[in-house]
């Protein structure tokens, strides 16, 4: 029965410093746009970074014409 004495007060300290957490993270911005990285992972935005699209010659591999990299993109 003695431990409730140290366990009620421990257990207010953490649901304040919980709630502390909370109302610092909603000022701070962290739950501001919540759909915005999930919708940009799906954007196709990065095809200019990939080295060597658009120059099918030069990833043709040993047969020179670019037919293998033709039949990928299929």
């Amino acid at each position: 029965m003695d431990i409730l004495y140290l366990l009620i007060p421990l257990a207010l300290v953490l649901l304040l410093i919980a709630i502390g957490a909370f109302i610092w993270a909603s000022r701070s911005g962290q739950f501001d746009d919540l759909e915005g990285p999930a919708h940009r992972i799906l954007m196709d935005d990065d095809d200019p970074r990939i080295p060597g699209r658009g120059k099918p010659d030069a990833d043709a591999g040993p047969g020179g014409d670019g037919a293998d990299l033709k039949r990928r993109q299929d």
